[in-house]
């Protein structure tokens, strides 16, 4: 049985992946930015535990983390989590990029520099659930852009560093994916959303547990998931 930490288990891919492991009865920490959102994956997971910790402010991560109980093990750390907020750049304020940034790589970098220790005594590995914005940028996407392009150089960059180690790391790129998400983005680029267009969570979420799940003598580096319709 393995030990996962998830960020964004609460809906959409991150919810997929945790159903998945906690059926098959893998152990889940879960990360909650309040107590309250606690309880409520608390209560979802029966016997998983939670953390808490707010993405959207880094810099208290570790404090807030000192205050928990932290796991003795830990077999992966799962970056599911993130915002979006579309905009021109000639519109988009610090505020909106600092927020995006924020959650989307600053958070993940932080978690995964607390968590590392753990990781490598489990010779685990390391999710980032990128995205296809993160391989390529369009118009008023500019700021979640640049947080998932810095996310896969993070990735990257700990591939090369902590190879030595055993840690495997692996950036997973959905294309547009139903979710309260794809619902919000639909919603700024004033289209209508039919979530039967895009990809299921729970296919991105067999992606992640292959990449998981592949034998030791392998690592997935990098793999794009795409609408298949």
């Amino acid at each position: 049985m393995a030990t996962h930490l998830i960020t964004g288990a609460g809906s959409g891919i991150g919810g997929a992946v945790a159903r998945r492991l906690h059926a098959r009865g893998d152990e889940l920490i879960l990360l909650a930015r309040d107590a309250g959102r606690a309880k409520e994956l608390a209560a979802r997971y029966e016997g998983a535990r939670t953390l808490v910790a707010d993405l959207a402010d880094p810099d208290r991560i570790s404090k807030s983390l000192g205050m928990q109980p932290m796991p003795e093990h830990l077999d992966s750390l799962l970056h599911i989590a993130g915002i979006l907020d579309l905009g021109p750049i000639a519109e988009l304020r610090p505020k909106t990029w600092h927020q995006q940034l924020n959650a989307n790589l600053i958070s993940p970098a932080e978690l995964t520099r607390l968590f590392l220790p753990h990781l490598r005594a489990a010779r685990g590995q390391v999710v980032f659930v990128n995205s296809g914005a993160g391989l390529n940028a369009h118009a008023e996407w500019g700021a979640y852009a640049a947080s998932k392009h810095g996310l896969k150089a993070l990735a990257d960059s700990l591939r090369h560093e902590e190879h030595g180690n055993g840690v495997r790391v692996t950036s997973v790129y959905p294309g547009r994916t139903a979710s309260p998400m794809q619902a919000k983005v639909h919603s700024q680029e004033g289209k209508e959303y039919d979530a039967s267009r895009w990809i299921d969570p729970e296919s991105v979420a067999t992606t992640i547990l292959m990449a998981i799940d592949l034998p030791r003598d392998a690592e997935i580096n990098d793999v794009t998931v795409r609408p298949g319709r």
